[in-house]
C-alpha cells in the first residue's frame, strides 16, 4: 500500500489537507492521526469492514476494543444507550481531554468495536487536528494507537512512520504529542464507576467530581490478564514493550540505585549492553536516558519516546528505575509494570 503522508501545523491547521484524511475516513480507508494523548490509527466507527482494516494492521487480538473519538458535533447519542447524570459530570469538567468513559453501546456501533461487548468506550479529544478530522469526516472515528500491537505507542509521528508506513492510506504528521500516555478510561457502568486504565486525569481527579470510585488492579497492572475479558483497550495483553527484555526496579529510591548498580556490574562482567532509564545522572551504561525524578510530567511525556529509542541500540537489556505510583506517577507505572519482562520489587 503508498501510504500518503501530510504534514500539518498544529498552530495553523490546513483544512484543505484535512480534508483529504477525512475523505480516507469516509471511504472506508485508514488514517493515522495525532491526539493530545498518543497518535491514534483511525477509521469510520460504523463501518464494520474500515475497523477490521485497524485490526489487521497492528496486529491486534479482535477482542481488544478500540476507543470511539468524537466531536462536539457527533451527537454521544449515536454511540451509546444513555448519558447518566455522572457521565455528564465528567464531560462537563475534562471533555474535550484525554478522559475515556465506558458507557453501554448504541446499536449502530459494530460489534468489532466493542469486541462484541455491550458497552463502547468513548472519548472527545482536545487535539486541534483531531477534532477537525472528526468534524470533516462528518462521523466518528474509532482509533487505538497507532502502532504495531503490543509496542510503545506513538508519541512522535516518526514512530508511526517505522510502525506503519506501507500498511495504511494516511499519516498526518503534526509533530509531537502533548501528554504522552493514553487516556484514563472510567467505567461508568459499574457502582461505584471504576477506573480500569490511569492517565493525566488522575484518580484524585476523578474523586473530586464523581465521590467514590474503585481503582481496579488493572491499574496498576497487578493482575494477570491472560483469562479476563477485556472491557477496555489496555486491560487483558502485554502492551508497550520494547523488543529487548525491560527490568523495572521499585522502592526506595537509594536501594534501586544501589541494586541497578550492581545488576549493571554483573550484566557488564558477562559483556552484555545495557541501557539505563534512570533518575541518577551519575550512573552511566551503553545507553543512558536521564529523566528528573520530580517532573512527572516529562517523564509521562517522553517514556514511550525513550523505549523506543533504547530498543535502536542493540541492548541486551533495559534497566529502568521506576516512581513513585501516585497522581500521573501511577499511569507511569501502569505502562512501565505492562512493558518490563521483570519487576524487582525492593522494600521501601
Amino acid at each position: 500500500m503508498n501510504t500518503e503522508i501530510i504534514k500539518i501545523n498544529r498552530e495553523n491547521v490546513d483544512k484543505e489537507k484535512i480534508l483529504i484524511a477525512a475523505e480516507i475516513i469516509r471511504s472506508g480507508g485508514l488514517v493515522a492521526f495525532p491526539t493530545e494523548t498518543v497518535y491514534g490509527l483511525g477509521a469510520d466507527a460504523y463501518n464494520e469492514s474500515a475497523v477490521k482494516k485497524i485490526f489487521i494492521a497492528k496486529g491486534r487480538p479482535s477482542d481488544n476494543p478500540l476507543i470511539v473519538h468524537i466531536s462536539e458535533n457527533i451527537p454521544i447519542m449515536e454511540i451509546v444507550e444513555s448519558f447518566p447524570e455522572k457521565a455528564e459530570m465528567l464531560k462537563e469538567k475534562f471533555w474535550p481531554g484525554p478522559l475515556t468513559l465506558i458507557l453501554k453501546k448504541n446499536k449502530k456501533i459494530p460489534g468489532v468495536v466493542t469486541g462484541n461487548l455491550d458497552t463502547v468506550a468513548v472519548r472527545m479529544p482536545s487535539h486541534p487536528v483531531a477534532k477537525m478530522l472528526i468534524d470533516l469526516s462528518e462521523r466518528a472515528i474509532a482509533a487505538p494507537s497507532a502502532n504495531i500491537s503490543g509496542k510503545p505507542s506513538p508519541t512522535k509521528p516518526e514512530h508511526v512512520i517505522r510502525d506503519l508506513f506501507g500498511k495504511i492510506d494516511i499519516i498526518i504528521d503534526a509533530g509531537g504529542v502533548d501528554i504522552g500516555l493514553e487516556s484514563t478510561v472510567v467505567d461508568l457502568t459499574k457502582n461505584p464507576p471504576v477506573i480500569y486504565r490511569p492517565g493525566k486525569i488522575t484518580v484524585r481527579d476523578i474523586e473530586s467530581v464523581l465521590g467514590e470510585i474503585a481503582l481496579s488492579p488493572l491499574a496498576r497492572a497487578e493482575l494477570k490478564f491472560e483469562n479476563i475479558v477485556a472491557l477496555s483497550p489496555g486491560m487483558k495483553y502485554r502492551h508497550y514493550s520494547p523488543d529487548t527484555p525491560l527490568i523495572l526496579y521499585e522502592g526506595e529510591k537509594d536501594k534501586i540505585i544501589e541494586k541497578i548498580k550492581n545488576d549493571l556490574e554483573e550484566l557488564k562482567r558477562n559483556d552484555k549492553r545495557v541501557g539505563l532509564i534512570i533518575m541518577d545522572e551519575n550512573v552511566v551504561s551503553d545507553k543512558t536516558i536521564v529523566f528528573d525524578s520530580w517532573n512527572v510530567e516529562d517523564i509521562a511525556k517522553n517514556i514511550f519516546s525513550a523505549l523506543r529509542e533504547m530498543d535502536e541500540n542493540g541492548l541486551d537489556f533495559i534497566l529502568v528505575q521506576g516512581i513513585k505510583d501516585v497522581d500521573l506517577g501511577l499511569a507511569v507505572m501502569n505502562r512501565l509494570r505492562k512493558a518490563a519482562s521483570k519487576v524487582i520489587k525492593l522494600n521501601d
